[in-house]
């Protein structure tokens, strides 16, 4: 019965996505492109599907499809990944696609098993590919479809102990004929209906079987273990500008956080100690000015870097470092947490189009 109503209210109510078939297409015989919905499906990790778009259309503009991808600069992918943020994706991204053309042919893997062998790819990654892409019958969980189900069956245990039950109630709702649109319509119907905060409950297909809103307590799940406070971290960035405005730029090491990702001179902070926060940390000697503090935050840390800002004129880089003139700095893989930095020294330099410092 959940499956029926869930399906009949995809066929109406489904999102329009650049990276999925309509359900009406898939009924004429169309096949999803396993390329793209891989893709969507790594960027989406821990990202909202606004911030995913321009994204996705970007980099199938310049990499249609895995050949091409797994032929690009890892340079390349590192730049157009910049701003999306847990750049280990982007590398793993690029692993991943050399490893479909050399291994498989440029072809990916249908099963769950054989996709879990290509880089990045987990339990959830694998059964949303093998689903929508190949149609097997596979159970995808992610944060929306958990809210969906420990609603809809009242599930008290806390996430994310929980996981589990949820994959258990999900593997025995999982239609043999339309599991990808099932996986996609419970997708939807968590972004959609069945939010956080205020769910649409009048609208949603499932309301007459739903426990939590029998109960009246819809908010109360899924119910979440208590939040353990993220430990904060310091440091100093350094931004050094030539008089024809470019800024000093290096290369985070290949592992690590940030890994091979670009950035401005700093102390060594990393997610378990403090770096030096004061400007005696500075690469060399210049006259640096204080500039103030940005905070950022990572999954398991918040940063703090007091930034600073020197006018020079003929410092040499270093082995490892360069200095990128403004008409270029715009395209440099900089992280969010780097543009921050650079903006608060020099205002409007990171900035894109839309007046934005990043994503």
């Amino acid at each position: 019965m959940a499956a029926t109503a869930l399906l009949a209210w995809y066929d109406r109510h489904h999102r329009s996505l650049p990276w999925r078939l309509p359900p009406d297409a898939i009924r004429r015989g169309m096949r999803p492109d396993p390329y793209r919905v891989w893709l969507s499906e790594i960027m989406l990790q821990q990202t909202t599907v606004g911030a995913v778009k321009p994204y996705f259309e970007k980099f199938i503009a310049r990499w249609p499809d895995v050949n091409a991808l797994a032929k690009a600069a890892t340079d390349d992918v590192m730049k157009a990944w910049a701003g999306l943020g847990y750049y280990s994706r982007a590398r793993n991204l690029k692993k991943c696609a050399e490893m479909v053309v050399a291994r498989h042919g440029g072809a990916f893997p249908e099963t769950e098993g054989e996709l879990k062998k290509l880089p990045g790819i987990g339990d959830y990654t694998a059964a949303a590919i093998a689903a929508i892409a190949f149609g097997h019958p596979a159970a995808v969980v992610d944060g929306n479809v958990e809210r969906v189900f420990t609603r809809l069956h009242a599930i008290v245990e806390p996430l994310p102990a929980a996981k589990q039950q949820i994959r258990r109630v999900i593997e025995a709702l999982v239609p043999t004929s339309r599991p990808g649109d099932f996986a996609q319509a419970t997708m939807d119907l968590g972004a959609i209906i069945c939010t956080p905060r205020r769910p649409s409950c009048l609208l949603c297909p499932l309301a007459e079987i739903c426990a939590a809103r029998a109960l009246d307590a819809q908010e109360r799940f899924p119910v979440k273990a208590p939040k353990v406070e993220k430990p904060i971290r310091r440091g100093a960035a350094f931004v050094a500008v030539r008089p024809d405005g470019s800024v000093l730029l290096c290369r985070r090491p290949e592992n690590g956080l940030l890994g091979g990702m670009t950035e401005v001179p700093t102390s060594s902070w990393n997610a378990r100690a403090d770096g030096i926060a004061d400007v005696t940390a500075a690469p060399f000697s210049a006259p640096w000015q204080s500039c103030g503090v940005i905070n950022h935050v990572f999954t398991h840390f918040a940063l703090r870097l007091s930034v600073y800002r020197a006018d020079v004129a003929d410092v040499p880089a270093s082995e490892g470092q360069w200095w990128s003139h403004p008409t270029n700095l715009r395209g440099e893989a900089l992280p969010t947490v780097m543009k921050k930095v650079i903006e608060t020294a020099i205002p409007g330099s990171t900035r894109n189009e839309r007046g934005m410092a990043g994503i």
